[in-house]
């Protein structure tokens, strides 16, 4: 039988070769201002060192001082409520008219309806109007340290005076860091496709971007090139729509599937009940050929563009910027 002494000296030296992996002690390396287990996980998945100690010391990126987590957090109806008003409803349609060509092809090729797409693409960011100006890196960087040992102990200490279960606190930690890292990690192989700099990629507060609000890894799996330009852009709506497209084609959606499968490909997009209600609702609503536009609007459907100002001024701001799963519950 091991003795307590034993096991004691066991769990020191454990300590240590933990110490040194995080890499406490490197006299030729940087502070790297709280994100020191976030790096060391980079490297591990090959991103180089160099690069990773380079991107997580930049001035742009901030100190990382904690992350204060929900175990079971949950998205309002509310957020969604003024999606269906009139004055937003007329907002949508004079989206799906002006981009009836992209919305169209992408219904041709992934059997996605257009009104869904229109739908779908002005919940997330009005068609384009309202993207974003955050930098993603740092917003996914945060929420994937929420299992890093020093955040997890303070959530513990925090939450447990609540009577949280640790089980639960432990499990959402796991679960932050499984659903956030790989997204840290997709935003450096991001950053290579577009030829950015990991930094320089911005988007919504919650670490999503372009017209579709795609997720680092949403992009790398399901961007498509839908105008032959060689690359794939979120700001230009072929790629968006086609892109939606194919991540709904992907999770379940084809011609003529039922209530409930239209559902589930939804909530694959963002794991939200509201999210899926507004969607469908709001499709419904745009069934049908697309609505006419004045000559102005027709003449400003070129690639890319998003819609003018006028066409949108009376819209919400956009209730959803979240790309699978929802960053809504995520902290």
């Amino acid at each position: 039988m091991i003795s307590a002494r034993h096991r004691l000296a066991s769990a020191v030296v454990a300590a240590a070769v933990l110490v040194a992996w995080v890499g406490v002690g490197r006299a030729d390396e940087p502070d790297l201002r709280g994100w020191d287990y976030l790096v060391e996980k980079l490297v591990a998945d090959d991103v180089p060192r160099a690069r990773a100690v380079a991107t997580f010391t930049d001035p742009r990126m901030p100190r990382f001082t904690g992350l204060e987590f929900s175990v079971a957090p949950r998205e309002s109806a509310a957020l969604y409520r003024g999606l269906l008003k009139p004055r937003t409803v007329s907002a949508a349609r004079r989206c799906r008219a002006r981009y009836e060509d992209a919305l169209g092809a992408a219904e041709a090729t992934e059997g996605v309806p257009a009104n869904v797409l229109a739908a779908l693409l002005y919940v997330e960011s009005g068609c384009g109007r309202t993207t974003g100006n955050a930098r993603v890196l740092p917003r996914l960087a945060r929420l994937s340290m929420a299992n890093a040992p020093e955040n997890l102990a303070a959530n513990l200490e925090r939450l447990g005076a609540t009577r949280t279960p640790e089980a639960a606190v432990r499990a959402r930690a796991r679960y932050l860091e499984d659903t956030f890292y790989p997204e840290v990690r997709g935003t450096f192989d991001v950053a290579d496709r577009l030829g950015l700099d990991p930094l320089e990629l911005v988007g919504s507060e919650g670490g999503a971007f372009g017209y579709p609000q795609f997720l680092p890894t949403s992009f790398l799996r399901y961007g498509v090139d839908a105008d032959g330009d060689g690359r794939v852009r979120l700001d230009d709506m072929a790629d968006a729509a086609a892109s939606c497209a194919r991540y709904l084609a992907h999770h379940g959606w084809k011609p003529g599937c039922s209530r409930r499968e239209r559902q589930h490909a939804l909530w694959a997009y963002n794991h939200s009940d509201p999210y899926v209600s507004a969607v469908l609702a709001l499709a419904d609503r745009l069934g049908g050929s697309p609505a006419p536009v004045v000559h102005q609007a027709r003449a400003a459907r070129v690639k890319g563009r998003p819609p003018a100002a006028h066409a949108t001024r009376h819209a919400p701001r956009p209730a959803s910027r979240r790309t699978r799963p929802s960053l809504a519950r995520a902290h």
